[in-house]
């Protein structure tokens, strides 16, 4: 643990809340992809699935209880409670187009051929594009409220803060995860263009607004 992965754990968390909190108060899941939401489902659920086999510490079995409950909370309030709500209509990317090469890069590229293993390498190389449904949702539509706004940009913090934590382990553990490293930056390359548009002009107050 150090302080660029803790950081980053809490924008992680950040952005669930935010997220939830922005379903649940206003009573709407719309410009919320459902998509990318099954995605970050069974990005957890393949990742964690060692919950019943090992134990690392309280503070790593909460963290993952909570990020799995969350995603599957999600997923409820999205296609059951409000489901009257979500934006079929404009959240119509291919996921299988994202997760069938994440499958068949996890059983090519690993770093060892056994079940676990390959569950949480293929979790790995689905974070890294799970995000995409949300983002076309939000270029097909046009716009992103504020609140929305806020979940992306916390997102991509945690992937943003997880690479200097990436950096501090090898300067001074000498530890690096190639698969992880890679994924990492190829999904905080896909947040820039939307890093740049929430600085100037969400954090100014104006709606932000992409490119069809």
């Amino acid at each position: 643990m150090n302080i660029f992965r803790l950081l980053g754990d809490l924008s992680h968390l950040l952005a669930i809340i935010i997220l939830l909190q922005k379903i649940w108060y206003t009573r709407t899941c719309a410009g919320i992809s459902g998509k990318s939401q099954i995605l970050f489902a069974l990005v957890y659920t393949s990742r964690y699935l060692d919950l019943v086999s090992s134990y690392v510490s309280l503070y790593n079995t909460s963290m993952k209880v909570v990020f799995l409950a969350s995603s599957y909370a999600t997923l409820y309030l999205i296609y059951l409670k409000f489901r009257a709500t979500y934006d079929r209509n404009h959240d119509t990317f291919r996921i299988e187009f994202l997760v069938l090469p994440s499958i068949l890069f996890a059983l090519l590229i690993n770093h060892q051929f056994s079940f676990l293993e390959v569950l949480w390498t293929f979790s790995i190389y689905l974070e890294s594009v799970a995000i995409l449904p949300q983002l076309f949702l939000v270029s097909k539509t046009g716009e992103a409220e504020s609140i929305t706004s806020h979940y992306l940009f916390a997102l991509g913090s945690y992937r943003g803060l997880y690479i200097l934590n990436w950096i501090y382990r090898y300067w001074n553990e000498g530890h690096y995860d190639l698969i992880a490293i890679i994924a990492g930056i190829i999904q905080t390359v896909l947040y820039c263009d939307f890093f740049y548009l929430y600085v100037t002009k969400v954090l100014k107050g104006k709606k932000l607004q992409l490119p069809a």
